[in-house]
């Protein structure tokens, strides 16, 4: 079976064009992996700092192609791809010096010494998707890397060109067989559910949960991020002009194309000047061909995906207001903000993965955090008011794994846990110190 990876902006340009690899010669890959990974283990934790710190310079000295590529393959617009490649060499930076940290603790004990060490779980499955076609393969495999693990790495088909070339840039720095690309289906990722050690997920509910109970079945970790629904919530006290420059980059910025995007705006009290604030700073966002200077909104992935969105605005039953002319090519959608719906409206209660966002006006702030938590999805949380001592008050009571006040939902810190609640997440938080017991198992040890 092919598999074949198109420009969104000009679906005419084929990016790539591969076999996929069949669940067999998984399982082959894995073990191979499982091989390389006990030499890499044992080795000197310098050793593993100087490999992920080859890797982040190779990407650095790759900057502009790179970028080039995540706009071709995905529709990524250039500033934001350039963005995802100085983030993917700080991460492997990031990761090098955590070879050094110390892990593990001492106890009391009677007349001996008890204390934990932390060992790597062997093989690690990442199952990758295509927004982050960089950083997310990178801030998942650079953590295991570091920790003693062997990687193999399943990416979207949507984004294989980026994997394979981090593949290539990797190859010559890393032990033969310890960090892998896989092209592949689903067929592919449930190999490597079947076969490694551990698996990282990020991607649909659906697939995830699928995941999560293959990985149960089987007795190994499994770590699952699948989207969110996030809701910013506007207090009457907030900057008005921030908040509204935040949420219009946070909610269709590279078309809505992120699990932390804002899909719900609940503002408190009368919406009408927020609303128009709103419009008006999506109306200044860039509408077009991502590979252009200045575009911050570019086609979505795939012609079903620009299909969703156009039907969830048409069939909403609200008031649709839309920013900008799609061009003639590609699977453009303009971004919109449909006002006035309910609260169980289907746009209020399931995510469409695009330039969409929903702004409903309430009473009260108990009433926006009801709302905002009111989903299956449990990601992030915006807060935006002038009252720090409101908005920490207002902290524990949002639902979701990450709360920002003042700040956008979408954006993530590698040095920080992420991950969310309910159907956002499964298994335990990624990035920052979080990783390290995820990729590692503790392993207890008395001295008498």
């Amino acid at each position: 079976m092919r598999l074949v990876s198109v420009s969104p902006q000009r679906p005419a340009d084929v990016v790539l064009d591969v076999r996929a690899t069949e669940a067999g010669e998984a399982f082959r890959v894995v073990e191979k992996a499982r091989v390389a990974g006990r030499s890499w283990a044992r080795g000197p934790a310098a050793d593993r700092a100087a490999g992920l710190t080859a890797m982040a310079e190779a990407v650095a000295g790759n900057r502009r192609e790179l970028a080039g590529l995540v706009v071709r393959e995905v529709g990524k617009p250039i500033g934001e791809a350039l963005g995802e490649v100085d983030r993917t060499v700080a991460i492997l930076r990031y990761y090098a010096q955590q070879c050094f940290d110390p892990y593990g603790e001492t106890y009391p004990g009677a007349g001996g010494l008890s204390f934990t060490v932390h060992r790597p779980r062997g093989v690690a499955a990442l199952i990758t998707p295509w927004n982050f076609p960089l950083a997310i393969p990178v801030w998942k495999a650079a953590p295991a890397l570091a920790f003693g693990n062997a990687v193999v790495i399943k990416p979207s088909p949507d984004a294989t060109a980026c994997a394979l070339r981090l593949a290539e840039l990797f190859a010559p720095l890393l032990p033969a067989g310890l960090c892998t690309v896989l092209p592949g289906l689903g067929e592919t990722g449930a190999a490597l559910v079947d076969s490694a050690d551990l698996v990282s997920f990020t991607g649909s509910g659906e697939v995830g949960r699928q995941v999560a109970v293959a990985a149960a079945a089987r007795g190994i970790p499994a770590q699952c991020e699948m989207g969110g629904l996030s809701a910013s919530i506007v207090l009457p006290d907030a900057d008005l002009d921030r908040a509204a420059g935040h949420i219009a980059a946070a909610a269709m910025g590279f078309a809505g194309q992120k699990c932390t995007a804002t899909k719900r705006v609940l503002v408190v009290g009368d919406a009408a000047p927020f609303e128009e604030a709103l419009l008006a700073r999506i109306g200044g966002l860039g509408f077009g061909d991502p590979a252009e200077e200045g575009v911050a909104v570019g086609p979505v992935i795939s012609e079903a995906a620009r299909r969703r969105v156009l039907d969830a605005a048409d069939g909403s039953g609200g008031r649709v207001h839309t920013a900008g002319k799609p061009p003639g090519e590609g699977w453009f959608a303009a971004p919109t903000v449909v006002a006035g719906l309910a609260p169980d409206a289907p746009l209020n209660t399931e995510e469409v993965f695009g330039p969409i966002c929903t702004l409903t006006s309430v009473s009260d702030v108990d009433s926006a955090v009801r709302l905002a938590n009111a989903t299956s999805y449990g990601l992030v949380t915006a807060l935006y008011t002038n009252d720090l001592a409101a908005a920490m008050s207002y902290v524990d009571e949002c639902a979701s794994g990450m709360v920002k006040v003042n700040a956008p939902t979408s954006g993530v810190d590698f040095h920080l846990p992420f991950g969310g609640e309910k159907d956002s997440g499964y298994g335990g938080r990624e990035q920052g110190k979080a990783a390290l017991r995820f990729y590692t198992s503790p392993r207890t040890v008395q001295l008498a």
